[in-house]
C-alpha cells in the first residue's frame, strides 16, 4: 500500500547542511537570529528521523468536546514546556495516525515546542474521503486551543487530502476563531481539477487556457475509488469497484478486466470517469456519476467555500514534481485566499510530500517556511502569557483524561 500522503522524515544531510548555512546568512540579515537557527534545527531534525523517544511524550486522550468524546494522539516535549497547541491533520493513510512516519512528524513538531493533537479520523484510515472528516478536526482544534497550553487558538497543520476538511473545519463558525494559523502540505483548491489531472494527467495554472501534461500517481485515482465506492447504491457496483481499487492500491498493474465486465449502469459511470484520458469530458463526465457522489466531490471542492471567512495566515508548501495533485493547486488556493493572507513555497524537488535532495532555493523556502511557523508559535505563547498568566487554558467546553 502506497503511504503517498505521509510527510516524510528524510532528506539529505547535504541540503540540511546548506538549510543551515542560508538561515544563518538569513539572522545576519535582519532575522530574528534565535528563531533563524531555530529553524535551521527543526529542519535538521525531520531528516534525521524519530527522535529519542525519551525527549517526547505521547499520551492517548479521549477528551468530550461539545458532548461528543474523542480519540487523539498528544505529543508533548519531554524536557520543556510547549509553547503553543497545533492539531497535526494526516493525509489518507490505513495506519492514520499509528503511521510511523506521521509518528515521527508529530514528535519532531513537540520538539519544537508544540503539543501537538493529532485527531483519529476514521474514514481517512480507511482510504475513505469525507466532508464529515472534518468535524473531528473542529473537535481536535477546541481541544487544542482550550486545553493544550494555548490561549483559545492553536495552529492547524493539514497533509494533502487532509486539507480540504482541514479548511473546512477552520471555516466552522464555532471553530473560526480558534484557528491561529494553516499550513497546507500539498493540497488543493478545486476538486474537479484534481480529479482531471488524475485521470488525464493534464492540468493548468490559474487563468491559462493551455493544458499542461503530467505523470499522475495512480494512488489518487484508486483512492478515489476506494473513498466514492460505498456511495453507490448497488452492492454488486460496491463490491466490485472496491475490489478494483484495493488491488490496484497493492499492484498498479494488476488486471481488473473480470471485475468490469460485472459493472452495473452505475458503477460503470465510474468506471468511464476513470479510464477517461480528455480533460474536456471530466464535467461531463462527474455530472453523469451518482448522486452521492457528486454531492460529497461539491463538498469537498473548496473552490465552492467562502474562504473569505478564514480569518488566519496561510503557509502553502508544494511540490513543483507533484503526482499526486498538481502544484498549480497550491497556486489556486493562495490566490482564492483574502490577499495578503497565505504564503506559498513551491520547491522543485518534493513529490508531493516525499523530500528528495533539495537544492538551495528549496532550502531556504524550507526554512523560511519553518521560521514563520515558529513565529506563529512563538505569537501564541505571548497571548497565552498576555491572557491566562498560565500555560494551560481549560473550558467547560472540554473535558479530558
Amino acid at each position: 500500500m502506497s503511504r503517498a500522503d505521509i510527510p516524510p522524515m528524510t532528506a539529505p544531510r547535504r541540503a540540511i547542511g546548506l538549510a543551515l548555512a542560508l538561515v544563518l546568512a538569513g539572522a545576519l540579515s535582519g532575522c530574528a537570529p534565535g528563531r533563524a537557527v531555530e529553524a535551521g534545527q527543526v529542519l535538521y531534525g525531520l531528516a534525521s528521523g524519530p527522535p529519542d523517544p525519551d525527549r517526547v511524550e505521547r499520551r492517548v486522550k479521549t477528551p468530550t468536546v461539545d458532548g461528543r468524546q474523542r480519540t487523539m494522539d498528544v505529543y508533548r516535549p519531554a524536557e520543556r514546556q510547549a509553547r503553543a497547541a497545533l492539531v497535526l491533520v494526516p493525509g489518507v493513510a490505513p495506519e492514520g495516525r499509528r503511521d510511523p512516519r506521521l509518528v515521527a512528524f508529530a514528535e519532531r513538531l513537540a520538539l519544537a515546542r508544540f503539543a501537538v493533537v493529532v485527531p483519529e479520523i476514521a474514514k481517512l484510515r480507511a482510504l475513505r474521503v469525507s466532508a464529515a472528516d472534518s468535524e473531528p478536526i473542529a473537535d481536535a482544534l477546541r481541544y487544542a486551543a482550550t486545553a493544550e497550553h494555548a490561549s483559545g487558538k492553536a495552529g492547524l497543520v493539514a497533509i494533502s487530502y487532509g486539507v480540504a476538511p482541514a479548511v473546512i473545519a477552520a471555516l466552522k463558525p464555532g471553530t473560526r476563531d480558534r484557528v491561529a494559523f494553516l499550513v497546507s502540505i500539498g493540497g488543493y483548491l478545486d476538486a474537479e481539477a484534481v480529479i482531471t489531472f488524475f485521470t488525464t494527467g493534464r492540468y493548468r495554472k490559474p487563468g491559462d487556457a493551455a493544458w499542461r501534461d503530467g505523470t499522475p500517481h495512480p494512488y489518487g485515482k484508486w483512492v478515489f475509488v476506494r473513498s466514492n465506492a460505498a456511495r453507490l447504491d448497488d452492492p454488486a457496483d460496491r463490491e466490485l469497484l472496491t475490489r478494483m481499487a484495493e488491488r490496484k492500491l497493492a499492484d498498479p498493474k494488476a488486471p481488473i478486466d473480470d471485475l468490469v465486465a460485472d459493472l452495473g449502469p452505475a458503477g460503470r459511470s465510474v468506471y468511464r470517469l476513470l479510464t477517461n484520458r480528455d480533460p474536456a469530458r471530466v464535467p461531463r463526465l462527474i455530472a453523469a456519476l451518482p448522486a452521492p457522489i457528486r454531492r460529497e466531490i461539491a463538498a469537498l471542492d473548496l473552490s465552492r467555500r467562502e474562504l473569505s471567512a478564514l480569518d488566519a495566515p496561510v503557509y502553502l508548501v508544494h511540490g513543483r514534481d507533484d503526482r499526486i495533485i498538481p502544484h498549480t493547486e497550491s497556486i489556486a488556493l493562495k490566490a482564492a485566499l483574502p490577499a495578503n493572507r497565505a504564503e506559498l513555497y513551491l520547491v522543485d524537488d518534493l513529490a508531493h510530500v516525499d523530500l528528495g535532495s533539495p537544492g538551495p532555493d528549496d532550502g531556504l523556502a524550507l526554512v523560511s517556511l519553518i521560521y514563520n511557523v515558529l513565529g506563529e508559535r512563538d505569537r501564541l505563547a505571548s497571548r497565552d502569557r498576555e491572557d491566562t498568566g498560565r500555560d494551560t487554558a481549560k473550558t467547560p467546553a472540554v473535558e479530558g483524561r
